[in-house]
């Protein structure tokens, strides 16, 4: 399981996804897909898997280990490779901090349906905000 302690964004709840594992270098985040999610073609909108990405990489970079310190973290740049279709009922997305340093960190991810079927991978570059 996890050590954190973080509500829910808006965002978050207004979408539905859920933090599901959140360590030191990773997370994953997992989001039910349902009708108002879909663009005209029925098909998950392609700015959710962008979302799930800046979201998931994000919160790779920012584990404190400790849940009264929080650390936060503003996106720099956000690279999204759309890879196939989700047939499946939900999306989960996986990131992994990759580099960096005292102010700024590089991630990457990938958005999954839950068959297996890669939707969309993913880079970014984010800045730690000062002050957590």
């Amino acid at each position: 399981m996890t050590d954190w302690n973080e509500p829910p964004s808006g965002l978050q709840t207004h979408l539905g996804y859920r933090l599901i594992t959140w360590e030191s270098d990773f997370a994953r985040v997992e989001m039910p897909l349902g009708a108002h999610l879909m663009n005209r073609q029925g098909l998950p909108h392609g700015g959710l898997h962008a979302t799930l990405l800046d979201t998931v990489m994000g919160f790779a970079g920012c584990h404190t280990g400790d849940p009264a310190r929080r650390q936060m973290a503003l996106t720099l740049s956000l690279t999204v490779n759309y890879l196939g279709q989700a047939q499946g009922a939900r999306l989960i997305a996986e990131a992994r901090r990759t580099g960096g340093g005292k102010s700024t960190f590089f991630a990457e991810g990938s958005v999954r349906d839950d068959l297996g079927t890669l939707i969309a991978t993913g880079t970014g570059v984010f800045r730690y905000r000062r002050g957590g």
